[in-house]
């Protein structure tokens, strides 16, 4: 279970179903009977005006949870379905059918016994529990369309704490942090190599001729002479994992998939997400070993287009 998979759309029908199961306990139908103490008013919990708990308020409530529980699953259960229809769909459906039962409810009342001063009608509870339903039903099908409602809901950086061996870019230790000396300046040790092992000499360093000398021939020797570079061929995705890397933050374009560590074919067991950042623990060729905010993890094979921390 994932909470960062939620979406704006999805807190709005979260919000609709609490706001519906507050109505169902105001007053749905009231009469008035003048000065008389002897009228009174009844919320939708009461037999009296059976069926319109289950048809309405109970079945809002079921639609928002059928939504939301699609969404928890996360890919792993989006070809799921039941009778045809995914959790979501069957949400999107009942939502829908106690948002057309509401509005027919609400026709009838006024007057009873004009004469007698007494009248009927409904309360706030039932234009409530209306409302309610244009939220629910509105945010679910209208969820998947608009990208406002399709943003991520938590777009912050998580507070992960950091793994790797190696300190993170900004903290004390790290090359380009504040207060950290830069190559080339006072305090920070010079990129000099000995000629004798391969290197190549910096200017006015050990072996470096001064202005104005020429420079000397260099020394074939072939105990020590250094090995010629060889062209080694990028690693694939099933690699083994980089010995140099260095862990990092980075942010997808688009919603990604997840493989196992062990089985990059296997079935999916998580999903990153545009607006979220993401801990690189990892790097198998071109794919990158990913950590969830939960902790899990799983191996990113689509790495194009993604933005570094």
């Amino acid at each position: 279970m994932n909470l960062r998979a939620l979406t704006r759309g999805d807190a709005a029908v979260a919000g609709g179903a609490v706001l519906l199961f507050i109505a169902s306990f105001l007053p749905y139908w009231s009469v008035d009977c003048g000065n008389s103490r002897y009228c009174t008013s009844t919320n939708a919990w009461s037999t009296a005006l059976f069926p319109v708990l289950p048809s309405i308020y109970l079945l809002g409530i079921a639609a928002a949870v059928l939504i939301l529980v699609q969404r928890f699953q996360g890919p792993a259960a989006a070809n799921r379905q039941v009778l045809g229809l995914r959790l979501d769909q069957w949400g999107i459906a009942f939502a829908v059918a106690a948002l057309w039962t509401s509005v027919w409810s609400l026709g009838g009342g006024g007057d009873v016994a004009p004469g007698l001063g007494i009248s009927a009608g409904h309360s706030f509870g039932a234009w409530l529990g209306l409302i309610a339903l244009i939220v629910v039903a509105g945010a679910a099908a209208a969820g998947p369309l608009m990208p406002a409602l399709k943003a991520p809901l938590v777009t912050d950086r998580p507070a992960v704490p950091y793994q790797g061996g190696y300190p993170m870019p900004g903290q004390p230790g790290h090359p380009g942090a504040p207060g950290q000396p830069q190559p080339g300046q006072y305090g920070y040790p010079a990129q000099v190599q000995d000629p004798a092992f391969g290197g190549q000499p910096a200017p006015a360093g050990y072996g470096y001729p001064a202005a104005g000398q020429p420079a000397p021939a260099p020394v074939q020797d072939a105990a020590v002479a250094a090995p010629q570079p060889t062209q080694v061929a990028p690693p694939q995705a099933g690699a083994a994992p980089a010995a140099d890397f260095q862990p990092f933050w980075f942010a997808v374009p688009a919603p990604r998939q997840l493989a196992p560590k062990d089985n990059p074919v296997g079935a999916p067991v998580g999903e990153v997400v545009p607006g979220t950042w993401y801990l690189a623990v990892e790097q198998r060729g071109t794919a990158l070993v990913a950590q969830l905010p939960d902790g899990s993890q799983g191996v990113l094979a689509d790495t194009t287009g993604i933005q570094r921390g």
